[in-house]
């Protein structure tokens, strides 16, 4: 396997070294006499940034690079942990969507949590696996800048599928340095990637800015299952760009594809027992294949009289054919309950949004937002069949469904004294739901719209704090198969509403500290069904909690963090005590330190971090409960001059938990059982990365 992969590695690492020995493919020319340009130190706090004045919540934020990447990660998903709060594991693949936790929601694979990239949509409405489903393989975390993220349903330009909060990832415009990278690890794991920026010329002296960012990376990856995952991953983006003082203009395309085998849950008795390897799986032909490829064209501009304008317009042309195995034996005792979900769509939208600043209202200075978003999913033969071996035996269902939204949203944020502003908002949304060919009989039509007002009261600052005052609704949309079901149908959208009190401060030198204290009504929960694979809209619920998280940075070589994150869920109404929400999470920890050089210093560096989470109901009644897990990553490495040379220890601690439980029947040939369903955490394993930046 090695072997065969060798040339492949070898011409992606060295290709772009020759291209990269003509000048226009640097940033900037080396010296004539061949010595390597030392770039400057670039210095970016991240989440640890003084927000205040800036922000209408405690729970709003921005991580960047320093962030993120100066932390190990198993997956790329786990960038959504610099989220405070947010947990994200796997229990299928490395080529399916994560499962994403926060505030008591088990999002499954990205339900009630928006997720956008420069504006373009991540998440996957009305999809073949599960509303929402949002997979983030086709991001390159060297390529993100920062991601802004916000919690609750206080935030106007936010929308469907965003009750537990939003984030939107925002990428370079000029990478800071080209870089070549190598990675390889344990299990068969080896990573190349080439990425950087090309300069043009042209305007530089009328003050333009332009240029070409560029990446292409491969990702191999068999892990430790007795069952090789096999996931192949391929990613490549270009970027074009142009900006001066007042515009920017950017067109970016990216392109991704992944294979992979996988590895689903495994009842926990067969484990114990020692009839199946923690490891092992009981389909080996589970699995599948993706692809997404995109083109963004984005806008800015700022005019003479504080008026600035923002767009994108994007299409999204995206495809998955999922093969799953999750009660083996149970409904068809013959030919097994393996099934295929399988889809393919473009996805076209847009958002435009003008803000007139340092405006008057009332004699206050306000600035004004008004925004309109849209999108339409043309979703082509989305169907769910019988299958064995990846043959089909017999259609469930299939579709092709075309559901369409508009949003208008308006935003005042107005400075009443220096130490009292207010943030109103209202959004309105209108959604049409077609099902254009369908093999179930009673599809029709549905037009349905919601109105979501916000508001933000924010005191201060005071001696480096400010307290918020947060409330607001929000809503996320179902399934338009369900939704178009004639007299079974379910409700187009499900409304949120939610409050928060907040407090963030800056009293003490050098650390930033937040607190929230939430609470949020669903009128409907989307419960994950285990044996089903996908999520059902189910009864209300109520949430309410605290986080808490701080960030100290009191050196150029030392920082640190903490975020703690306890919450309350239950379902509303429920008779006999069962109200509890499944996988809903109740205390989620995550700290670490980083020492060393940081950003481009030179020297050696290290980090560690702690993430753990308690054990979760796996059922309505909590007679049955998760176990709690603890997992420990850590680096360290040595920079010197444009080479770099690092080794992440993942799950140090080696310890035997599991990534993801659930509780349902199967059947896995020795008959049915009611049993716990595990995903085991991945055991202890070392990976190598050099890096040479030019």
């Amino acid at each position: 396997m090695l072997s065969s992969r060798i040339p492949l590695w070898l011409g992606l690492a060295f290709c772009p070294v020759l291209a990269a020995q003509t000048p226009a493919a640097t940033p900037s020319a080396a010296p004539a006499s061949g010595e390597v340009e030392e770039l400057p130190e670039m210095v970016i706090d991240g989440k640890a940034d003084d927000l205040l004045g800036l922000t209408d919540t405690a729970s709003k934020g921005r991580a960047t690079q320093q962030d993120f990447l100066s932390r190990p990660l198993l997956r790329k998903g786990e960038i959504l942990e610099t989220i405070p709060g947010m947990t994200v594991t796997q229990h299928a693949g490395g080529g399916k969507a994560n499962q994403y936790f926060l505030r008591g929601f088990n999002l499954d694979h990205g339900t009630d949590f928006s997720i956008s990239l420069e504006g373009m949509p991540l998440n996957m409405r009305t999809h073949a696996h599960g509303q929402g489903y949002t997979d983030l393989n086709p991001l390159i975390p060297e390529l993100v800048q920062s991601l802004d993220y916000a919690k609750g349903t206080y935030t106007a330009a936010d929308g469907d599928l965003s009750s537990a909060g939003s984030a939107n990832f925002l990428l370079w415009d000029v990478m800071p340095q080209n870089m070549i990278r190598l990675e390889f690890g344990e299990y068969n794991y080896y990573r190349a990637l080439v990425a950087g920026t090309l300069p043009f010329e042209a305007g530089k002296e009328d003050g333009v800015t332009q240029g070409l960012t560029y990446a292409l990376e491969y990702n191999y990856y068999d892990g430790p299952w007795q069952q090789p995952e096999e996931f192949s991953r391929w990613n490549g983006l270009l970027r074009w760009f142009k900006q001066d003082d007042d515009t920017k203009l950017s067109v970016t395309f990216m392109g991704y594809r992944g294979t992979w085998t996988s590895t689903d849950q495994i009842p926990s008795d067969l484990v114990e027992n020692g009839t199946l390897d923690a490891f092992d799986t009981l389909d080996r032909t589970a699995g599948g294949e993706s692809e997404r490829y995109s083109v963004n064209v984005a806008f800015e501009h700022r005019g003479d009289d504080d008026v600035v304008t923002r767009a994108n317009l994007y299409a999204i042309h995206y495809m998955l054919d999922l093969y799953s195995n999750f009660t083996y034996f149970l409904d068809d005792p013959v030919n097994g309950d393996q099934f295929q979900q399988a889809e393919q769509r473009w996805v076209l939208g847009g958002n435009l949004s003008r803000t007139w600043e340092k405006r008057s209202l009332f004699g206050a200075e306000t600035d004004f937002t008004l925004g309109l978003q849209t999108r339409t999913d043309i979703i082509d033969g989305i169907g769910l069949w019988k299958t064995r071996q990846r043959n089909r035996l017999s259609q469930v269902r299939q579709d092709d469904i075309l559901e369409s939204s508009v949003g208008l949203y308006g935003e005042a944020v107005t400075r009443w004294t220096p130490w009292f502003r207010t943030t109103l908002g209202l959004r309105g949304d209108l959604f049409y739901f077609e099902p254009m060919k369908s093999s179930v009989n009673g599809q029709d039509a549905e037009v349905d719209g919601i109105i979501s007002p916000k508001f933000s009261a924010v005191f201060g600052p005071w001696k480096k704090s400010e307290l918020y005052l947060n409330f607001g609704t929000g809503f996320h949309s179902n399934d338009a198969r369900g939704v178009s079901a004639g007299k079974n149908s379910a409700d187009a959208l499900a409304r949120t509403m939610g409050a928060e009190i907040g407090l963030r401060t800056q009293v003490v030198p050098d650390l930033t500290t937040t607190l929230a204290f939430f609470w949020l009504r669903s009128d409907s929960e989307l419960i994950y069904v285990g044996d089903a694979g996908t999520n059902e809209a189910g009864p209300g619920s109520d949430r309410y909690g605290v986080e808490i998280a701080s960030y100290w940075r009191p050196t150029n070589w030392f920082t640190a963090d903490a975020e703690l994150a306890v919450t309350h869920a239950r379902l509303r109404d429920q008779p006999n005590g069962a109200d509890h929400i499944p996988n809903s999470i109740p205390i989620m920890f995550s700290g670490g330190i980083t020492l060393g050089a940081q950003g481009n210093d030179n020297g050696f560096f290290a980090g560690a971090r702690v993430r753990c989470f308690a054990n979760s109901p796996l059922e309505e009644t909590d007679s049955v409960r998760g176990r709690d897990s603890v997992l420990v990553n850590a680096v360290v490495g040595y920079r010197r001059k444009n080479w770099e040379f690092a080794v992440d220890g993942l799950n140090l601690l080696d310890r035997e938990d599991n990534d993801i439980s659930y509780f349902y029947d199967s059947n896995p040939g020795t008959g049915v059982i009611s049993d716990t369903h595990i995903h085991p955490m991945e055991p202890r394993m070392f990976r190598c990365r050099v890096t040479y930046r030019f």
